[in-house]
């Protein structure tokens, strides 16, 4: 009888996409892959650690497996692992620690070491040490529609507030070649929208010898014979050039939506970030999107209430996400993560400036979208199907335009996975 195996990620889309192939690894050597509830043999927790609260549900997830059956093997991987400075060894919940260099192990582990190993086995290494790119590969997701790719691991930024470059190690690409085989083999199977995504995916190809690069990959990509849709998870403002956006612009099947990552409009926020870009820096970047593309989605991420932020660096970031006219802005509202520089800064802001600073935030976010939907309306737009629900008796599909918009609309034709032409 095949063992059973419960996988849950936490955090990014990287992770997800991590677990989608080590899902599939254990699928191919025979386990059957059952919901996270009890019952399963072997729990397999992805984890996190973007934030302290991200490291609490962490630990609370890898608990909840071993309570779910106290017999079963419980597998930590990710972020956290990587960072937990060795606890996770000595917790009696966790059986096997597998580092971030490591989970296309998870089927030699469990089998080497036999289905109930002794306790405390760990395979963890020095992620700043390592230079090869792991590759994985997935044909199948539990998504119809849309799928995201792992092209890229690893950040070389040391943002002041980020733990993720001791998590993730250096930047590493991952071959062209075998990204477009990947591609290929999800649009064989019925896949029509891919997201390239990675740690830091507007590093791609700067570890190689060649002139491989973001661009590059973007274009090949756009080839592959099937495939309807390319997006881009987050980007950094210097990637964008004039050659960047006048390539992109003419690819068929590019969708126009940009996550650019701002975090603060206000320059002095941005050096204590060590964010290593300006805010003038910035708006170019913007102005070139819309110079090639017709009032693209532009969605950004902006930390408020980091430390050393006075009102006046709150009002300029407010005055600037302002002036940029996001489609979207996600509000976070500082977290402080141990054994980053950001710990030691002073002085740090207390809890009730942030609910203020997001709250203004987020009012004015609620603006933009309305705003940018706004302009949308009567242009005709492609929805690509990801659900189907029932509504009194009504059937309605839902999903989202190449914006990045989500649609929901009546209708009896179309299933999960198709192109459906509308009038916003």
């Amino acid at each position: 009888m095949s063992k059973k195996v419960a996988l849950h990620n936490l955090g990014c889309k990287v992770n997800a996409y991590e677990v989608d192939a080590m899902e599939q690894l254990l699928k191919e050597a025979g386990y059957e892959i059952v919901p996270f509830k009890e019952g399963a043999d072997v729990y397999v927790i992805n984890t996190c650690t973007v934030t302290n609260i991200a490291d609490r549900k962490s630990r609370q997830m890898l608990h909840k497996a071993k309570k779910l059956n106290p017999k079963a093997v419980v597998v930590a991987t990710g972020c956290y692992v990587q960072t937990d400075k060795g606890t996770l060894q000595k917790d009696d919940a966790i059986d096997i620690v597998l580092g971030n260099n490591r989970k296309t192990e998870i089927v030699k582990v469990l089998e080497e070491e036999g289905i109930y190993p002794d306790k405390n086995l760990s395979k963890l290494d020095n992620m700043l040490t390592i230079k090869d790119f792991e590759d994985m590969a997935i044909d199948n997701t539990s998504s119809h529609a849309r799928v995201f790719i792992k092209v890229q691991d690893g950040c070389n930024q040391f943002c002041s507030y980020c733990i993720i470059p001791f998590a993730r190690g250096r930047v590493r690409s991952r071959k062209l070649d075998l990204v477009v085989e990947e591609v290929e083999n999800l649009v064989k199977n019925g896949y029509k929208e891919i997201v390239l995504t990675g740690i830091h995916l507007s590093s791609y190809g700067v570890d190689f010898k060649d002139d491989t690069d973001l661009l590059a990959l973007i274009k090949t990509v756009s080839k592959v014979d099937g495939l309807k849709r390319i997006r881009l998870g987050s980007l950094e403002p210097r990637v964008i050039t004039e050659e960047f956006g006048r390539e992109i612009s003419s690819l068929h099947n590019f969708c126009p939506h940009f996550h650019l990552s701002l975090q603060s409009g206000c320059d002095t926020t941005l050096k204590n970030m060590n964010r290593r870009y300006t805010s003038s820096e910035y708006k170019e970047a913007v102005k070139i999107l819309r110079k090639y593309f017709d009032d693209p989605a532009i969605t950004t991420d902006v930390i408020v209430g980091f430390p050393m932020e006075t009102d006046e660096d709150f009002e300029t970031s407010y005055k600037f996400v302002d002036d940029i006219d996001f489609y979207e802005t996600h509000i976070f509202k500082f977290s402080l993560r141990k054994g980053t520089r950001a710990e030691e800064m002073s002085p740090q802001i207390d809890d009730k400036t942030k609910g203020i600073r997001s709250e203004k935030l987020l009012s004015l976010n609620k603006e933009k979208m309305a705003s940018y939907i706004q302009r949308q309306k009567g242009k005709e737009k492609e929805l690509l199907v990801e659900e189907e629900s029932f509504v009194d008796g009504i059937r309605y599909v839902e999903g989202f335009t190449r914006e990045y918009i989500k649609i929901k609309i009546q209708d009896d034709t179309h299933k999960v996975n198709d192109i459906v032409k509308i009038t916003m």
